[in-house]
């Protein structure tokens, strides 16, 4: 894995952003915050994240959209987030384009940050 990662958090929770954010950096990470998708999407390609913890439904421009419209290059892995658990898992995540899914809340957030350093390992 390289160190730092850079990190992008798209998600219009405050609370879950800055969690991520301050959990990253932490652990020596590089990290940039969004509140929607449209945002999400400019800093995406202006930033070129290692990684993105995605929400799912955000005003502007949801999870999904922001994906279809992603840069491909540099390819990022993306986790996708939602506390919508029974809609959403980690198969249709995957059928969507990210990576990985995590269900919120969050457990530990340590944890979530190990496993997208595990991610990109």
């Amino acid at each position: 894995m390289q160190l730092p990662m850079k990190i992008l958090v798209v998600d219009d929770e405050k609370l879950i952003r800055r969690s991520l954010q301050k959990a990253a950096q932490k652990k020596g990470h590089l990290v940039e915050v969004a509140e929607d998708g449209k945002i999400g999407l400019k800093i995406w390609k202006e930033f070129q994240p290692d990684l993105v913890f995605l929400d799912v439904l955000m005003p502007e421009m949801d999870g999904p959209t922001l994906l279809q419209m992603r840069p491909l290059e540099p390819a990022a892995k993306v986790i996708l987030m939602s506390a919508f658990t029974g809609k959403y898992d980690s198969d249709k995540a995957q059928k969507m384009g990210a990576d990985l899914f995590i269900p919120k809340p969050f457990e530990d957030i340590n944890e979530v940050i190990q496993v997208a350093e595990n991610l990109i390992k």
